[in-house]
């Protein structure tokens, strides 16, 4: 149904004939006459009487007047929308852990100082199971590890952040070589099943260091706690976390070049909500103590 004919049937209604309605549409009579017989034809009932040169409405006409104004209403609404230099609208996130409480707040509190009329709905899990969910459509983008693997090129993948792995040891520790700590010292191990875990796994290989591991766990966070105490030591990327107070730590570099886990923004190139996701990435990418948008 064109809601033009809609608009039509209310102002003809309004203006008690077709001429006064062609006359504030700027259409001829014929014309404002064919679109009631249409909107007639289509409903399948009489909208209006005429009597002369006065019409008025039918009690059909009369029973959908209140939710023709509010359809009008809507599509107006929505093109008002669709044209506003001002984005509005909902965007489904995932985010990884680490982004989500390291990153990220700073961000998405700018973010809706900026947009407060846009709607986020953000999903924790791992990069594997998000890569996934933006893939199948459940999600528009998500903050995760970079892939060990090729990219679709359907989809844009944007690096924020380049995290290099260090080693995270208690503050009291005064070793200072990085390779001997993690052969000697009880051993945190990152989760393998992680895309960030598997990183260091490679270099633990890779450098032939076999370190005595206590155990293994999926969330750096609760790493972190248990290094801070005494636990063990553990081979992390070195990831934007908010410190706690009281937390004693200290991070010893590996020799140049140390791997680096990449966190980033990966969404579907062409998706219908492109607009929302480029100025989330505005704010993702410009300094915090910048205030211009």
């Amino acid at each position: 149904m064109d809601t033009r004919f809609l608009e039509s049937l209310l102002i003809v209604i309004e203006q008690g004939s077709i001429a006064g309605a062609a006359r504030q549409q700027h259409l001829t009579p014929a014309t404002v006459a064919q679109r009631l017989r249409t909107l007639e034809e289509e409903i399948g009932c009489s909208l209006v009487q005429r009597n002369g040169r006065h019409v008025r409405p039918t009690e059909h006409g009369l029973a959908i007047l209140e939710q023709s104004r509010r359809i009008v209403t809507s599509v107006r609404e929505l093109c008002v929308i669709a044209t506003s230099d001002t984005p509005v609208g909902k965007l489904r996130l995932g985010a990884i852990s680490s982004a989500a409480n390291g990153l990220l707040p700073p961000y998405l509190k700018r973010f809706f100082e900026c947009f407060p009329e846009i709607e986020l709905h953000i999903m924790p899990g791992s990069s594997s199971a998000l890569y996934n969910a933006v893939l199948d459509g459940a999600l528009d983008a998500a903050f995760i590890v970079e892939p060990p693997f090729n990219i679709p090129e359907t989809y844009v993948w944007e690096t924020l952040r380049s995290e290099p792995l260090i080693v995270l040891v208690p503050g009291d520790v005064t070793e200072t070589d990085p390779h001997e700590i993690l052969r000697n010292y009880p051993f945190i191990r990152y989760d393998r099943n992680q895309w960030g875990g598997r990183l260091a796994d490679d270099y633990l290989k890779r450098t032939g260091i076999w370190p005595h591991e206590r155990l293994e766990l999926d969330a750096l966070d609760a790493i972190t706690t248990l290094v801070n105490q005494g636990t063990g030591v553990s081979l992390i990327p070195d990831w934007a976390l908010p410190w706690p107070d009281g937390f004693h730590l200290k991070k010893v570099s590996l020799p140049a070049p140390a791997p680096c886990r990449k966190l980033g923004f990966l969404s579907q190139r062409n998706t219908p909500r492109r607009r929302l996701i480029n100025r989330l990435l505005d704010i993702l990418q410009s300094p915090l103590g910048s205030t211009s948008m």
